[in-house]
């Protein structure tokens, strides 16, 4: 079972406020950041650029650069309450995820460092669960963590909560909406201080203090699916956040396991229709361990990492070539490699324009390389 990264880094200190400064900056997610770096070299470089880039890309106002003091605070405080912020590569950042497009540069990791880097198994479903469905989670999760999976789920309650509390002793991994500090649901703060406590683990992308919105249950739910060989949906209503866990996995490459249901339960007309469309009908841990074994010993290759500062090609756009970018966008989605043919302009200047609309507000970044005005 080879999860070992082939490309491990290890970010210095200056190097983490650096990174951790860029990522809570405005306008920059994960997607951004990576290419920021790759263009200009370095977090601190990308950093000095920020304000005439998001000014050249129409901005009103400066967007907010995280403050150096602030990025201190946040790893002390972090600190303080056992949270180590990893970027991909360094030990304890589960090595899979940092293979999606959008992987956090930073994760926030609480407890055991060696649960993050096993094989996982994503279970999620139903917060109104069925007997049946709890049933059914507690035997596939202590059966694929007696296999040697670790098991990563939500946290949520129903039958996230049951895949935690029946994976306690073999290992499990709760991927957080929020802060690590700001706990949701509530009631389940004594769930994680158990996962923890029995030598599991906790991540999270979001800063400490921050309390979880709608939106970012989805964001959340890319993580779980992104650091997991394969999810297991065990209950899903139409329209159920578990549904879009199971887009992610397939976006992403993974394996999407569904449990059937009766089709006069409308917590099972989710999962039906996954198998439906492709899912592999799931009924056992020998389904998941018998689908996902090929892969498991492939190496894991990283696709970031920081390299010594550099000047970037000269890649300032000229106002006409500025122009033919701009004119070529709108809000349907665009591969970025098609955006450079149309636009017969150098790859750094069609990045150095995305980056200036980006960090102004006006675009957004899709995965598989694709952009969109907003």
């Amino acid at each position: 079972m080879d999860t070992t990264p082939s490309a491990a880094i290890r970010l210095s200190d200056a190097q983490r406020i650096d990174w951790l400064r860029l990522i809570r900056s405005d306008n920059v997610g994960p997607r951004t950041f990576r290419s920021l770096v790759n263009h200009f070299g370095s977090a601190q470089a990308a950093l000095q650029r920020l304000p005439d880039l998001a000014r050249r890309g129409g901005a009103a106002k400066p967007g907010r650069i995280c403050a150096q003091a602030d990025a201190e605070r946040e790893i002390a405080a972090g600190a303080r309450i056992g949270v180590a912020l990893l970027a991909p590569g360094e030990y304890g950042y589960p090595p899979r995820l940092a293979l999606i497009d959008d992987a956090p540069p930073l994760l926030g990791v609480r407890g055991v460092l060696n649960v993050q880097t096993q094989p996982m198994i994503g279970i999620v479903g139903s917060r109104n669960a069925s007997g049946a469905g709890l049933k059914f989670t507690q035997t596939i999760a202590r059966d694929l963590g007696n296999a040697g999976f670790a098991i990563v789920s939500g946290l949520a309650r129903g039958i996230d909560q049951a895949a935690h509390r029946a994976t306690l002793q073999t290992g499990t991994v709760a991927v957080l909406a929020g802060g690590h500090d700001r706990i949701y649901p509530p009631e389940h703060e004594s769930l994680l201080e158990a996962i923890l406590g029995e030598g599991g683990g906790a991540i999270s992308e979001m800063p400490l203090g921050h309390v979880p919105r709608a939106r970012d249950f989805p964001r959340r739910n890319r993580l779980i699916s992104g650091c997991a060989l394969g999810v297991v949906i065990v209950e899903a209503a139409h329209r159920s956040g578990s549904l879009i866990t199971a887009r992610f996995a397939n976006e992403q490459g993974r394996e999407v396991f569904a449990v059937p249901g009766s089709p006069l339960d409308p917590r099972a007309a989710g999962t039906n229709d996954l198998i439906k469309q492709g899912a592999m009908l799931t009924t056992c841990a020998a389904d998941v361990v018998d689908a996902v074994q090929p892969v498991m010993g492939r190496p894991v290759e990283l696709p970031m990492s920081e390299p010594d500062a550099h000047s970037p090609d000269d890649d300032e756009p000229h106002a006409d070539e500025r122009a033919r970018i701009v004119r070529l966008l709108g809000p349907s989605p665009v591969g970025i490699d098609d955006l450079i043919r149309l636009a017969g302009v150098p790859a750094a200047v069609a990045r150095t324009v995305l980056f200036e609309l980006e960090l102004a507000g006006r675009l957004e970044r899709h995965g598989g390389g694709v952009v969109s005005l907003l």
